[in-house]
């Protein structure tokens, strides 16, 4: 690529971003292709650099953060569930009043919600059990603080059945 035209491509990036990657980029951009999407990954690349800036000088992220960890299936899939747990919920109870009842609906086999409650607060327990084997010894504090997370997910969704004794 053109040196003039690498020079400008670079510019386009901010100014923090430019003292520490800059003349690495540049000489990037004039050993490659001068091509269109050359130019379009500079362009996007330099936009997201002004509305999400990298920080500070390492560019690989801690595999052991709370946010790395909480990133794998097994620490987010039970959060997913006990979320999903609640939302049976609620749309038991919304189901029950546009039915003209005043809240879930009593069946006499316990009900379709009721039984999905069950099986994904049950079904996390698996993999809540797996994560737990998983990341404790590899990064304990993180881990305690995602088992934390997942128990006050579980907290949440229980509540509403112990409290209105369903």
């Amino acid at each position: 690529m053109n040196p003039a035209l690498a020079r400008l491509l670079t510019r386009l990036y901010p100014p923090a971003w430019r003292e520490r990657y800059g003349e690495e980029f540049q000489a990037l951009l004039e050993m490659g292709p001068s091509d269109l999407s050359t130019f379009a990954n500079s362009i996007w690349s330099a936009l997201r650099e002004h509305i999400v800036p990298t920080r500070g000088g390492n560019m690989d992220p801690n595999p052991n953060s709370f946010r790395s960890i909480l990133k794998q299936p097994s620490a987010f899939l039970p959060l997913a569930m006990s979320l999903t747990a609640i939302g049976v919920l609620c749309g038991a109870a919304i189901y029950g009043i546009l039915n003209g009842a005043h809240g879930i609906i009593r069946e006499p086999d316990e009900g379709t919600a009721a039984h999905l409650w069950q099986l994904l607060m049950a079904g996390q327990l698996p993999v809540l059990l797996f994560f737990a084997i998983k990341w404790l010894p590899r990064a304990p504090r993180q881990t305690l603080y995602v088992l934390a997370l997942q128990a006050g997910a579980a907290l949440a969704s229980m509540a509403p059945v112990f409290f209105l004794g369903l």
